[in-house]
């Protein structure tokens, strides 16, 4: 995935928003390049425990399943979070190679790409949000960048807490 925030091609809405949104994807691989197990696991804030790089990559990955398989397309949700562990997603995140979070994350992204490729905008979602409203493809999609991009934030800071890394 090239990381890029600028489109090739036109600027038109759709063009720009996968752009961002494949940008914000491979931020999170950015943040994460070449860092150890040991610090990819690590707690870096006392006071936030689940707050670990392979707990941000998992969770990153699974909301944005959430989104696109339960929400937009109105199917069932195989998340690992549970109402008694909500986290859980963060959780068990260190039980895995960061290597392979962030292929499994890569690969779900590929095969988004290709289900957002056929679909229009406008397209309303099969599931509903909390509020019980039906949103749609363009609100997701601008959603995912705003979540994803808020969390490469957090990876920036426990990368430079964990080993010292700095990047854009």
């Amino acid at each position: 995935m090239t990381r890029t925030d600028l489109p090739e091609g036109p600027l038109d809405e759709r063009n720009v928003l996968t752009t961002l949104l494949d940008y914000t994807r491979a931020t999170v691989r950015a943040k994460c390049e070449g860092v150890s197990e040991e610090h990819a696991r690590s707690i870096q804030l006392p006071g936030s425990p689940l707050m670990t790089l392979s707990g941000l990559v998992n969770h990153v990955r699974w909301v944005e399943y959430h989104w696109i398989e339960v929400i937009l397309l109105g199917g069932s949700d195989a998340a690992p979070w549970t109402d008694e562990d909500p986290d859980r997603e963060f959780r068990i995140a260190v039980d895995f190679p960061i290597g392979q979070l962030l292929d499994e994350y890569d690969e779900q992204s590929r095969r988004y790409n290709e289900l957002f490729a056929g679909m229009d905008l406008e397209t309303e979602s099969k599931g509903t949000i909390r509020s019980g409203r039906r949103i749609n493809l363009r609100w997701i999609l601008f959603h995912l960048v705003e979540e994803i991009a808020r969390h490469n934030g957090h990876l920036d800071i426990i990368r430079e807490i964990a080993d010292g890394t700095v990047g854009d």
